[in-house]
């Protein structure tokens, strides 16, 4: 009988989300577990951000002058990418884990992300030439 080796290590762990190897279903599940990381991130940040309106005015005016800048700006865009990545690709997993749609799944997986991609590149248009 093969044993099974479930102790935790460093490249099992980065193996969760390398797309390397993987059909494109794989791939949109790695894809899913890194937006879905990265948007929890957002969250604390965006809570910390929150916090500091309960250190008044000022000091949430200079934190808005501090996010000013181009690396904040394209952290916004990724956020937004990152949302509706996630989003859609999630309603592609419920759909077909309810059993609707598992013989057009590639399709529904493509269509979706090209909505994805078509809002990500509108809003950026929105965004970048504000």
């Amino acid at each position: 009988m093969n044993k099974v080796d479930n102790e935790p290590s460093r490249s099992k762990w980065i193996e969760w989300f390398n797309p390397q190897g993987r059909n494109l279903e794989g791939i949109t599940f790695s894809l899913n577990r890194i937006t879905g990381l990265g948007l929890t991130l957002y969250l604390f940040l965006h809570l910390i951000v929150l916090g500091t309106l309960a250190r008044g005015a000022n000091a949430y005016d200079n934190f808005i002058k501090l996010v000013h800048n181009p690396f904040f700006i394209f952290g916004e865009f990724l956020v937004v990418a990152a949302g509706l990545i996630h989003g859609f690709n999630g309603i592609r997993i419920v759909i077909t884990s309810l059993g609707i749609g598992v013989p057009t799944e590639k399709r529904l997986l493509v269509v979706l992300m090209a909505i994805a991609l078509i809002g990500t590149l509108i809003f950026a248009v929105r965004m970048f030439t504000a």
